[in-house]
């Protein structure tokens, strides 16, 4: 697999309609006049570190005749979309499309340009957010309900493939909460909308125009198009939004376990139709689980109300749960359920 940047994944992806019907009579122009003044083209301009690092025990000598030999540091571009969510200027993108960039550019259809400043980005969702400052009111569009999306709704694309800017795709949700390896926070929106590099960090809007998923990745052997594309859900986009708005930064909550999951035997064993659950291998030491009695060997059922159907069901709720909270858990332990009490952490960057 590759993300945009490469590998096998490629660039981005879209999200679907909620309770979408048929294509719209006379197609999709209504809806792209008025959400498509809100999706920009973003040109990255970065530095690309010259080849090589020499050696630190190099006499000075060789090392000068080595450096003068190495290539200059030379200009990277990227270029990618986003989209504009409110009239103070925040646009959403990705986090691949900006990283490590030096100046980003913006450019909305009608033809204004603007330097964006990075309020934050968190590589772990592919999720950033930007900002620009204009004299006059800016288009933008609004998030709608990804968990609404039903396999088999219309959604509608638009981004800047390839740098051809505005170009609009449409296709169906093909699939929900995709697990593609590319982080632990895993639950894509799968989509055969038509999605390409340069479409990373755009749009992807249901009938009633509303974004319901962030273009971010494609599966893809020859590195176009086959109608495998990947958008990060809304629901957890405007999470994400909210923190990096506030402060630049994402923060999580912690539990401190390390889990693997059920096997068929264990499952048979204990009369379920099948493994579900979180199997704690391991409790570190003054943590949120240690302190609220979880042990070696406990089997983690539900979280703050919830079924853990899989190990990122709980990665997730648990990341999704502010430090300081005090959540419920039900636990299997030696045959018996039993309810604990967690007031949960705060995730350190080491400990992601």
């Amino acid at each position: 697999m590759k993300s945009l940047h490469k590998l096998t994944l490629s660039a981005a992806a879209l999200a679907l309609p909620t309770a979408a019907l048929a294509v719209p009579p006379g197609g999709y122009g209504d809806l792209v006049e008025e959400v498509g003044p809100a999706v920009v083209f973003i040109e990255v301009t970065g530095a690309e570190p010259a080849a090589g690092q020499l050696p630190e025990n190099l006499p000075r000598g060789l090392r000068e005749q080595f450096r003068r030999q190495m290539p200059e540091a030379t200009p990277r571009q990227g270029l990618g979309s986003g989209f504009i969510i409110s009239d103070e200027g925040q646009i959403v993108t990705n986090h691949h499309v900006v990283a490590g960039a030096q100046v980003v550019d913006v450019t909305l259809p009608d033809g204004r340009a603007f330097v964006a400043e990075v309020v934050g980005s968190d590589p772990a969702t592919d999720i950033a957010v930007l900002k620009i400052t204009a004299d006059v009111d800016l288009p933008y569009v609004s998030f709608g309900p990804s968990d609404e999306m039903r396999v088999g709704d219309e959604v509608v694309a638009v981004g800047n493939p390839f740098g051809l800017s505005s170009t609009v795709t449409s296709g169906i949700i093909s699939g929900k909460s995709r697990n593609i390896n590319a982080g632990p926070y895993d639950e894509f929106l799968q989509t055969d909308a038509a999605i390409n590099r340069g479409n990373s960090g755009g749009p992807l809007f249901n009938n009633e125009g509303d974004v319901i998923g962030v273009n971010t990745a494609i599966l893809s052997p020859g590195g176009g198009s086959v109608g495998i594309g990947f958008a990060v859900p809304s629901d957890l986009v405007q999470d994400i939004v909210a923190d990096l708005t506030e402060d630049g930064t994402v923060t999580r909550g912690w539990l401190g376990v390390q889990i693997r999951p059920m096997s068929d035997e264990v499952a048979e064993v204990l009369g379920f139709d099948g493994p579900r659950g979180a199997v704690v291998e391991a409790v570190s030491a003054d943590s949120p689980a240690q302190r609220a009695g979880l042990k070696n060997g406990d089997i983690i059922l539900t979280f703050a109300g919830k079924d853990v159907s899989e190990l990122r069901d709980l990665t997730r709720a648990v990341a999704l749960t502010d430090p300081d909270t005090v959540a419920q858990m039900t636990v299997l332990r030696r045959g018996a359920e039993q309810t604990l009490d967690v007031t949960i952490g705060t995730l350190a960057d080491s400990e992601a």
